[in-house]
């Protein structure tokens, strides 16, 4: 079985290349965080929207999802089982991996990046009002969070959702694209890069006592936190390599070599 690049997604895979570098390269820049600072806060919310949706859905309930000024974000939820408990901790990085793998793929299919944005700036806002805005109303006397939380939340969340909204109406087809690839890119990086800095937290002898995904994993299931952070590592990097095959390789099968393209 053979990969190669296919003629049709070579701009695909510039695009790629270039939003990965340059998200690389604003890591080393002083103060370029300040330039990513609202990309770090729509990762964050592609984070947790992922625990609160597992815990919904896996018959769970969520008391609150909110993030804070520097970058992190918090879901109080409860679990019915033991599985849904897993499923929900496990949701955080991988579920940022599978939506940018999911914009690789709508990118690579044609879909209008505008569109795309579009969908994106939706789900952004309806995971904020229910789970940032509702779900704390709901759960008034339980909330263990304070107004200011959901204020910054909802605040963030608007703001992020305009912005979708009008690159999604005003930005020509080109500008729409790239913006949609520099998502997925931090999407991916990010959630990498945040499953390196929990290995260190978790790793044995040099391990933190902080509170964190796999913590509340081996809490819940006796399997050490390590256990955890390798396990989530192994399926995100999985899953970036399935998206970047998908975004730039069709598959050859024929004795010739001949290529045959696939909108994959």
């Amino acid at each position: 079985m053979k990969y190669t690049l296919a003629e049709d997604a070579r701009p695909h895979a510039k695009l790629l290349l270039a939003a990965t570098v340059i998200s690389i390269v604003l890591w080393f820049i002083p103060y370029a965080e300040y330039l990513a600072y609202p990309f770090r806060l729509f990762v964050t919310l592609i984070h947790e929207s992922g625990h609160a949706l597992v815990a919904f859905v896996t018959g769970g309930s969520v008391q609150s999802l909110t993030i804070a000024a520097d970058g992190s974000g918090l879901v109080y939820s409860s679990s019915s089982s033991l599985l849904g408990q897993i499923f929900t901790s496990s949701a955080g990085y991988v579920g940022t991996m599978v939506f940018g793998v999911f914009l690789l793929y709508l990118i690579r299919k044609n879909v209008s990046p505008n569109k795309i944005l579009f969908g994106s700036g939706v789900f952004i806002l309806v995971i904020s009002l229910v789970f940032g805005l509702l779900s704390p109303i709901f759960n008034f006397l339980s909330l263990q969070v304070g107004f200011g939380s959901v204020a910054f939340t909802l605040v963030v969340a608007l703001a992020l959702t305009a912005a979708l909204f009008a690159l999604a109406k005003f930005a020509n087809e080109r500008t729409a694209r790239w913006v949609t690839g520099f998502l997925a890119v931090q999407c991916l990086l990010n959630a990498i890069s945040d499953l390196k800095t929990v290995f260190f937290i978790n790793a044995p002898v040099v391990g933190a006592d902080m509170q964190n995904d796999a913590s509340n994993m081996a809490n819940a299931t006796g399997i050490p936190a390590f256990f955890w952070v390798i396990l989530w590592i192994m399926i995100s990097l999985g899953l970036l390599f399935i998206g970047f095959r998908m975004y730039t390789a069709v598959r050859s099968t024929s004795h010739d070599d001949t290529v045959f393209g696939e909108n994959l």
